[in-house]
């Protein structure tokens, strides 16, 4: 089992770097969406079910999906877009693609050997989660809730920044 610890671990380490590295946003998330998989491995290894299913859920979903939306929402230019279909070619997709089947394997061995907490101490419970969260870290869960809302509402405004800025200085042209 710590082989498969240490695979999950490599993959999420590799995914990241990729992340950092790559100056496509679309490619960065493709990398984001498998390290974050990979990360719920880990927690499921390590015998945290619920965390592992929070992973996907809140992060590999919710996250990513919003980091979609804010893209649309900055509403890039038709030659940006081209630029982007140029870009999204199925060579992209080959080396996400390449880790989440050796990702999907190893959690395919691990749930046939049956063993899913050999590593951890013990399993972590639903309840002291939410006791946990909303108990003496109440205060680190509202902030990071408002720091996500002042990013949407600082990229929604950064969209529309350039639109307002366009128009006033066609009009200063005109005068």
């Amino acid at each position: 089992m710590q082989i498969a610890f240490y695979i999950a671990a490599f993959v999420a380490v590799l995914s990241t770097v990729m992340v950092i590295t790559r100056f496509n946003v679309i490619h960065a998330l493709l990398y984001l969406v498998v390290s974050f998989m990979a990360m719920a491995v880990v927690f499921f290894i390590l015998g945290a079910p619920f965390a592992a299913a929070l992973e996907v859920i809140v992060y590999a979903g919710a996250i990513v999906v919003l980091i979609i939306f804010v893209i649309m929402m900055l509403n890039q230019k038709e030659e940006a877009v081209d630029q982007e279909k140029k870009w999204l070619t199925p060579s992209v997709y080959i080396g996400p693609a390449i880790l989440s089947v050796l990702l999907l394997g190893e959690l395919i061995y691990i749930i046939y050997e049956g063993e899913s907490h050999t590593i951890g101490q013990q399993v972590v419970d639903v309840k002291e989660v939410g006791k946990t969260l909303y108990g003496p870290y109440i205060l680190a869960v509202e902030l990071s809730g408002m720091l996500l809302m002042a990013g949407i509402v600082g990229a929604y405004h950064l969209g529309r920044q350039k639109k307002k800025v366009t128009h006033r200085f066609l009009k200063q042209t005109e005068d």
